[in-house]
This record gives C-alpha cells, structure tokens and sequence, in this order.
C-alpha cells in the first residue's frame, strides 16, 4: 500500500467523534504572535479572551469535545487544531507542518489529531465548515478538510459558494440529496459556533490555534520542529508516570 493510500485510509476509519478529555490541559503563556504565520482578521469586532497565563487551567472549555480525529483514542497527546477553511495560514499549516506531525506522531500511535471550527472570516468559512460537517455524516470529513484546504481562493469570494460546496461533494462521490438538504439546512451551525466560543474562551485569538494536550504552541503555523518539542516534551511527561 503506498503512503497516500495509507493517509487515505487512516482519515476514513476516524471520523467518529472521541469521547476522551484532555488530561491536564495547561495553555502556554505571552503568546507572541508572528504576524506571516498566525492569522487575526483585519478590523475584525471581535474581542477574545487575552492569551492565557502560564500554568492556568482550562477550567471552563473542553478543548477536544465531540470533534472528528485523526489517530488512535488512546494516544497519550492529543493535538486540538482550531483552523478555519478560509484562513490561508491554516492552509499552510495543513501542507507544511500537519502531514509531518501524521507522519511522525498520528500514525505511530503516540498522537491523535483533532480539528474544531474557528471560522469568523465571514460567512463562506461557516458555510465550509457546515459543508465538512455534512460529509462528515457520509464518513469523509477528513475528505473534505483536504478537499477545502487545496482549494482556497481567498476569503467569501465565491469559493466556498454554497454552489461550489455542493459541487465539492460531487467530486468526492458523496449521496448528493444527504449532502444537499444539510448544507442548505445549516444543520451543524450550532456545532461551528460553539466551537468558536470555546476557542475564544480557551485564549484563540486567530487561526490555526494548534492546543498540545491543552497547551497552545505560540505562531500559529509554526514550522514542524517547534510543534514536535512539545509533542516530545508531553510524550516524555507519559514515560516518566
């Protein structure tokens, strides 16, 4: 089987939401953001909370929820991205550091990769992220997170039309009346925002905010190394219990 079979393969057996916490979730502090690596929306009205302290606690946000996953339920780290589809340095992440982290740490077993909505560029990233949700219900959301991520075209310019979602879904061979009826629908709306709340209550103050067993990695997409100290650094904390 060649390695993108085996991607293939693993992003469809876990699309099922996993019920598992996040153990000890510590958010890093002073997150100093690089402004060509993280993304905040110009001008945006937006007030989230302040990043978090050192050592706090995330008290009042399960960070992992009910979300789709990447990996083994058990894995000692889990990774909790909170992207938007339109967001270009979430597309970066997702072809620089994501498949680097799958490789090394998701298909090892030592990791698990949860994605959660964090789309407030407008209304073509909440329509996107109803759309993943909706193929999510025929078994490929992970299909579809790809599918997105390769076709940005900036932000609520038609790219991520509803016309274009449903198009998406024919391309990937999805039941086109299922699809349909829940985009138009907007039946995970509900899901998307309250992903968003928690995010902004969690200190995400733009995207992808990636959480390591509950500590936020500063720099958004940050190149992979500075990804895998941490994930190293939670692995060690898991031999030495």
């Amino acid at each position: 089987m060649d390695e993108e079979s085996t991607q293939s393969e693993l992003k469809s057996q876990n699309t099922a939401p996993g019920p598992y916490l996040i153990p000890g979730a510590i958010i890093v502090a002073g997150v100093l953001i690089a402004a060509t690596i993280f993304y905040s929306k110009p001008g945006s009205s937006q007030k989230p909370a302040p990043a978090a302290v050192v050592g706090s606690q995330v008290a009042d946000a399960n960070l992992e929820d009910d979300d789709p996953f990447l990996g083994n339920p058990e894995a000692p780290v889990t990774i909790v991205e909170f992207g938007d589809f339109q967001c270009p340095f979430c597309g970066k992440f997702f072809r620089e550091s994501e498949p680097q982290i799958i490789e090394r740490y998701v298909k090892t077993g030592k990791a698990k990769l949860v994605y959660r909505d964090y789309a407030f560029l407008g209304p073509e990233s909440e329509d996107a992220a109803v759309a993943a949700g909706c193929a999510g219900e025929q078994g490929k959301f992970w299909e579809f997170h790809d599918y997105l991520y390769n076709h940005q075209r900036g932000e609520n310019g038609g790219a991520f039309s509803k016309a274009n979602l449903k198009s998406f879904a024919r391309e990937l061979n999805l039941e086109t009346g299922q699809f349909d009826d829940c985009l138009d629908s907007s039946r995970y709306l509900d899901e998307i925002k309250k992903d968003r709340k928690d995010g902004t209550r969690s200190g995400v103050l733009g995207t992808p905010a990636v959480f390591i067993n509950g500590r936020l990695v500063p720099g958004g997409a940050a190149p992979f190394e500075e990804f895998a100290a941490v994930i190293e650094e939670e692995l060690a904390k898991t031999n030495n219990q």
